[in-house]
């Protein structure tokens, strides 16, 4: 069924003398966050071009699973250790799912 799934894509800027701290506090993010029942995918993608920044994109089951996981002990670790990493303040834009249907996450 389409539409049902809560895909948050987190933009990041990260200052260029932090990039590979930055790397290892999201994919170890990244790694809690794929144990969480409410995920269905987590990635952390870097700009080929311009290596300071990433995207982040989460693909919950449903929007209750994505306020969940702003509440794990991962996800609470990364946030205050990335804070001082950031060119900008991070911005998410959310989505739905088109394609493919839900039942292929």
């Amino acid at each position: 069924m389409p539409n049902s799934l809560h895909i948050v894509f987190v933009h990041v800027h990260v200052k260029p003398e932090r990039i590979e701290d930055f790397r290892v506090a999201a994919t170890a993010n990244a790694r809690g966050s794929v144990e969480e029942p409410g995920v269905a995918r987590f990635d952390v993608v870097q700009d080929a071009n311009d290596p300071t920044r990433f995207v982040l994109v989460e693909s919950f089951r449903d929007a209750g699973a994505a306020a969940e996981h702003k509440e794990t002990a991962h996800y609470l670790r990364w946030r205050d250790a990335v804070a001082d990493m950031m060119a900008e303040p991070r911005s998410g834009r959310q989505y739905v799912n088109v394609f493919p249907d839900d039942g292929a996450w």
